[in-house]
């Protein structure tokens, strides 16, 4: 029972991820339900050894139907690895606590904008090319990175965020380009649990395949609506991180 509910919960988070990022918000609690006296570490690097499959499988599948940055994207997806080895690194020197209180804020600040312009992310308009682009992408893949590894909630939705705020993508496009960022930081953070000994592989096979079923879905439904229902898609993924971060950070 215990596996068909956390397999149920990887292919769930599988199709939440692909299309805008945010299954975290699935698999993680329902890990930590199904096995409660287990230690977090390992079931964080659980999770992200069955999430990295749906993410990789993500970015394969917009790659074949959306025409993403490579040259820039490629130095970007390195940036966000290095940069969450780091992250990882300085969660073991210093707590990462008082991001909990901030985290809901910023959220807040990123929904209320993204509201306010309603035109936000409808067009695909890059504001940079050549090594103006790259730098810009890099810039985001460093910086998110190193908050995924360092903390991580709500990844997927900043690199999205960010992909259309300052490079002036679309939200399909940010999405595409978001799944290899993240993917990248993932296996950063995946690589560090492996070593460590805290991910369960027994459990990983069966959670990955069903993430990427999900992930198979989520971006089929995605290429077929286009942008409008992916920026449907996040700003229902950060309405829901604001209410599970703000309830963590206040209220628990």
């Amino acid at each position: 029972m215990d596996l068909f509910i956390i397999t149920l919960a990887s292919l769930l988070a599988g199709f939440v991820d692909s299309i805008v990022g945010g299954g975290g918000l699935v698999l993680t609690p329902a890990l930590f339900a199904t096995y409660p006296g287990a230690a977090p570490a390992t079931l964080f690097g659980t999770n992200k050894g069955a999430s990295v499959w749906g993410t990789a499988l993500a970015t394969w599948r917009y790659s074949r139907q959306v025409r993403l940055p490579w040259a820039s994207l490629a130095p970007a997806a390195v940036a966000a690895l290095l940069a969450s080895l780091a992250g990882a690194w300085l969660v073991t020197q210093l707590s990462p606590e008082y991001l909990r209180k901030a985290l809901p804020v910023v959220l807040v600040a990123l929904l209320i904008y993204t509201l306010a312009k309603k035109e936000l992310g409808h067009s695909h308009a890059p504001r940079f090319a050549g090594r103006t682009q790259t730098a810009v992408l890099c810039a985001i893949g460093t910086a998110i990175g190193f908050y995924d590894g360092f903390f991580g909630p709500g990844t997927g939705s900043f690199f999205v965020f960010l992909l259309v705020r300052v490079a002036g993508f679309d939200f399909l496009h940010a999405s595409a380009s978001a799944k290899l960022l993240n993917t990248a930081s993932n296996l950063a953070a995946l690589s560090l649990f492996a070593l460590t000994g805290h991910v369960w592989w027994h459990l990983v096979l069966a959670m990955a395949l069903a993430n990427m079923a999900g992930s198979m879905a989520g971006t089929h439904l995605a290429l077929k609506h286009g942008t409008g229902f992916v920026r449907i898609g996040f700003l229902v993924v950060v309405s829901a991180l604001i209410l599970k971060t703000g309830w963590d950070a206040f209220l628990r």
